[in-house]
């Protein structure tokens, strides 16, 4: 298993400090630990994406993203971030704050115009609704400033719509996930993952399809709950579940 620099003490453990940001009774816990988040991380990638900024600022500054070992070890860094931040104790998730806050305050990105932008601007972040807001707080941003509802989270969406659009880097992010770098020996993921991709890319909202030119109706939105239905029935098969786990691992540690 290869280092990272985020870890946290397992929740099974009793000797843990204590239950963390959210605790074993929250909705976040319940959320996180479903197999179908698998879908959701793509999904909240493409929404991210469509802010031009957020995805400039990253591809800017993870110019190897492209490469099949440096893309799926940083996947392995982001994931175990948000293990962290969800699971660990309170001391393991704000360590793991500081050492992100640290990593994105130096940062920059450049507009086609040529202005140069902080990566970290309050702007460009968003929190999930309610328990979330820790979350937001964890990493620099005043829990104040997070959705703390639906009806929040849908204002915020109404506000910034204006300013969201599929610029060419979002475009080849959505292309990167559709024809994503694997390293040798893991043809099953390679092939695996753009069924996956799809699923994920269904499950937006009408509106964020049709900025990256897919259909917005709602016969797609149809599909997708039939999709989400087929791939939690075949999450729920522990074997193959666990076959994904392991093609996953391997991808992401072929550079150790």
């Amino acid at each position: 298993m290869p280092s990272t620099p985020y870890r946290y003490t397992s929740p099974y453990d009793p000797a843990r400090e204590d239950d963390g940001l959210f605790g074993p009774e929250s909705v976040t816990w319940r959320v996180m630990s479903s197999r179908i988040m698998w879908v959701a991380v793509l999904r909240a990638l493409y929404l991210q994406a469509l802010h031009p900024r957020v995805i400039r600022g990253t591809l800017q500054n993870a110019t190897t993203i492209t490469e099949p070992v440096d893309a799926w070890a940083r996947l392995r860094r982001t994931r175990t971030f948000i293990e962290t931040r969800t699971f660990g104790t309170t001391a393991e998730a704000e360590r793991a704050g500081r050492r992100v806050r640290k990593i994105h305050e130096p940062l920059t990105g450049i507009d086609p115009d040529g202005t140069r932008f902080r990566v970290d601007e309050p702007d460009l972040l968003d929190a999930f609704v309610a328990e979330q807001r820790a979350s937001a707080e964890l990493i620099g941003i005043d829990r104040n400033a997070a959705p703390a509802s639906l009806a929040e989270l849908d204002t915020y969406y109404e506000r910034i719509r204006p300013r969201l659009y599929a610029c060419d880097e979002a475009k080849q992010a959505l292309r990167l996930t559709f024809h994503p770098p694997v390293p040798d020996g893991n043809r099953g993921l390679k092939l695996g993952l753009p069924p996956v991709a799809a699923l994920a890319f269904s499950t937006l909202p009408g509106w964020a399809r049709r900025m990256y030119g897919g259909p917005g109706g709602p016969l797609s939105d149809m599909a997708a709950t039939a999709g989400l239905r087929a791939t939690r029935l075949a999450f729920s098969r522990q074997r193959l579940f666990r076959g994904v786990l392991r093609a996953i691992d391997r991808a992401e540690t072929a550079g150790s």
